[in-house]
Order: C-alpha cells, then structure tokens, then sequence
C-alpha cells in the first residue's frame, strides 16, 4: 500500500467510496442492511456516492438529489450509525491525510447524527419524512 495522501481529486473520491462501500457491505451489521437495500444496483449507488462527496469535498457541484429520503426506512438503531462512523473514518485513515480527510470525517459524523435523529423520528411517526 502506498502512502496517505490528500483528497484532491474525483480518483480520489473513489478510493475512499469504493474502500468504504466494500467494507461495508462485508461487515457483518452493516452488509446485511446495504446489501438488501441496493440489492444489484451497486454501481449506479457507487457513482451517486462519487457525485455526492465530489460535491462536498471538492466544491464540484455533481450531486442532485435528497440524501435522507432513500434511508428513511432502513431497519436502523444507533449501534448501526456508530459502526457506519468507525468504517467511515478507518477507510480515511487508511488513505488519506490532510484538511479534507479531517473535513470529510466531520461531515460523515454530521451526517451519521443527522440520520440517525431523521430516522428515530421517521420510525417514530408512521414515516413522516422530515
């Protein structure tokens, strides 16, 4: 493996999606969760991830759309959304170094704690997305 680097560009927005995604649909809480959500549509939910955090990280306006809607309904709880952060912020830590690796792990924590009070609120509330 080479050494870390900074996010600088959309190749790397795929390492880290593409590293995270795989970790993530192996692991043994987390894979279930994803794997029969997406189901075969791993590509097309790959390059929807590439445009979001490109739009994040890099200022490269390629995302359009809602990000919590599509998550609203999974059978979620908090230890999910801690397990999510710690894959999360391994894979960048096994990369990647710098001020954009730092800011793409607050706004994976920022994220995490967004959702995870949507979808406590969603399940609550007979779906009422907020």
């Amino acid at each position: 493996m080479g050494s870390k680097r900074e996010i600088l560009n959309l190749q790397d927005i795929k390492v880290l999606v593409d590293g995270f995604y795989n970790r993530v649909r192996n692991d043994e809480l987390l894979g279930p969760v994803f794997n029969a959500r997406v189901e075969n549509r791993w590509p097309e939910h790959l390059e929807k991830m590439y445009k979001f955090w490109q739009t994040l990280l890099l200022d490269e306006h390629t995302y359009n759309g809602r990000p919590f809607p599509p998550h609203a309904t999974l059978p979620v709880e908090h230890q999910h959304f801690e397990r999510w952060k710690a894959i999360f912020n391994a894979t960048i830590d096994e990369h990647f170094t710098g001020n954009k690796a730092d800011e793409a792990k607050q706004r994976a924590q920022n994220i995490a704690k967004m959702f995870e009070i949507k979808v406590a609120h969603f399940q609550g509330n007979s779906g009422a997305i907020m």
